[in-house]
């Protein structure tokens, strides 16, 4: 007679767990979830979890990294289809509004959300190093396009940057307490008035 396994049943989808675990991650953010959290939401119990995904943080590491892939990288396709920073930071903006607020799904954006009254310095310093590196996308893409005359020689790339990303950090905020679609998108096309216009020619 075969003596029995422990461990997580064969059944265990991993990938539908590891998305699970994002959207509870994105709606509560990392300091609020709890592993009874997790495993709730999950379906199985700590054993099992461990097992799979090793401790919480362990966890967190892997869905954050695995949401900025499946769900967060409509700004960094918006800067490499774009033909100019200007068009990618308006396709960015406006697609904020859309993503940031889809049915179905947690609002907001997760590398934002998750930082949120977080006492874990290395969660907090991963969020904010993400962060960073979009600001620095943005920045050195308008860099680009100021050395290449397309915009005006006194743009600030850094402020630039760093301008889209606070309205985007804003926008996801407003997600969070209520905000829709329509309100968001208002938002981004005012946002869009203070990005400098293209030299004619």
């Amino acid at each position: 007679m075969a003596t029995p396994t422990r461990g997580r049943p064969r059944s265990f989808d991993r990938d539908a767990a590891l998305d699970k675990a994002i959207r509870l991650f994105w709606r509560k953010g990392y300091e609020a979830t709890s592993i009874s959290d997790l495993t709730g939401e999950l379906g199985i119990g700590a054993p099992s979890l461990y097992a799979a995904f090793g401790d919480k943080q362990q966890l967190f590491n892997e869905a954050i990294e695995v949401y900025g892939a499946r769900y967060g990288r409509f700004a960094a396709r918006a800067l490499d289809e774009e033909p100019t920073a200007r068009d990618a930071i308006i396709r960015t903006l406006r697609e904020a509004a859309i993503e940031y607020t889809l049915p179905g799904r947690p609002t907001g954006c997760m590398v934002i959300s998750a930082a949120q009254n977080t006492a874990n310095n290395d969660v907090a310093t991963r969020l904010e190093r993400m962060r960073t590196a979009n600001v620095a996308a943005f920045a050195e893409r308008i860099r680009e396009d100021v050395a290449a005359g397309i915009l005006p020689a006194e743009t600030n790339p850094a402020a630039l940057a760093r301008y889209v990303g606070s309205l985007m950090q804003g926008m996801s905020q407003s997600a969070q307490d209520g905000a829709g679609r329509d309100e968001l998108e208002k938002v981004a096309e005012l946002g869009v008035l203070a990005i400098p216009t293209p030299r004619a020619g």
